[in-house]
């Protein structure tokens, strides 16, 4: 029997995980249906865009992520202290991105009179939606259902879309963390869409390298902040170089269980960059 959500996130132990979100029904994320031929890359872009918009609200960074044909991968982290910095119209300001709360909330944050009472009312709602902003649960709720909907109305049926449940693995350390990235980055790779991390089109490699090649990195990502700077809270304390090559170097081992691998022949990912 699976074990309950709230058995599998435990933020006290670590504030970084690895989801993985799989389609039902030989459903398409992106690609093209061999059966039909119809393409769903499109569907790519929604998903991707979905990701940073909720980035934009939730107190939960993304670390990587790789969309596939019929599942989604995602490393996120979750910044707690960033949401218990949060004010009440704040917290409330973010909940109504996306939901319509209710009246109390949406009177607050319009700046209407309220009693004392629904005053109180409304503190204790916004403590509830704080909580719900640094919930992983909520987060793939508010991530998987627009997309499903869409989908759905685009496929002219109705019925799950996603598996029940996504997959969730608490990541302990630091090199448990970096793996994972790795792993995520690696994907297309791995499955012979791409021939290198940087044609890797949908995931976080492919940013980083477009933002590393001018010396930035992507806003929508959570940042490395090099080794050098462990005063830090907000960030992966790992340089991007490092990582950059770490992930250049799995990728060129070749594994039985897996189609693609990074030719040998190619110059290495800091040459190429």
């Amino acid at each position: 029997m699976p074990k309950p959500r709230s058995q599998q996130i435990s933020l006290s132990d670590t504030p970084y995980y690895h989801i993985c979100s799989q389609t039902v029904r030989k459903a398409f994320l992106c690609g093209v249906d061999k059966e039909t031929g119809v393409s769903y890359e499109h569907r790519r872009h929604w998903i991707e865009q979905r990701i940073f918009t909720l980035s934009q609200v939730f107190a939960i960074d993304i670390c990587a992520h790789a969309v596939m044909n019929n599942h989604l991968h995602l490393v996120l982290h979750v910044d707690s202290e960033k949401a218990n910095n949060w004010t009440t119209l704040e917290v409330l300001f973010r909940w109504h991105k996306l939901f319509k709360g209710t009246l109390l909330t949406r009177q607050y944050q319009q700046e209407q009179s309220l009693t004392t009472f629904e005053m109180e009312m409304v503190e204790e709602t916004a403590q509830v939606y704080k909580q719900r902003l640094i919930d992983i649960s909520w987060y793939m709720r508010a991530l998987n259902e627009p997309i499903a909907r869409q989908a759905n109305k685009e496929d002219e049926c109705t019925g799950h879309f996603w598996e029940g449940r996504f997959k969730s693995q608490a990541l302990l350390d630091e090199g448990a963390l970096l793996a994972c990235m790795a792993y995520v980055d690696l994907n297309p790779v791995r499955a012979g869409i791409a021939p290198t991390p940087e044609q890797s089109s949908f995931t976080s490699i492919q940013l980083r390298i477009k933002a590393a090649i001018i010396r930035e990195q992507p806003s929508t990502l959570l940042p490395f902040t090099g080794h050098e700077q462990q005063e830090k809270t907000s960030g992966i304390r790992f340089s991007l170089k490092d990582y950059l090559t770490l992930v250049d170097e799995t990728g060129r081992v070749i594994r039985a269980d897996k189609r693609g691998a990074i030719d040998n022949k190619t110059a290495n990912i800091l040459s190429r960059l």
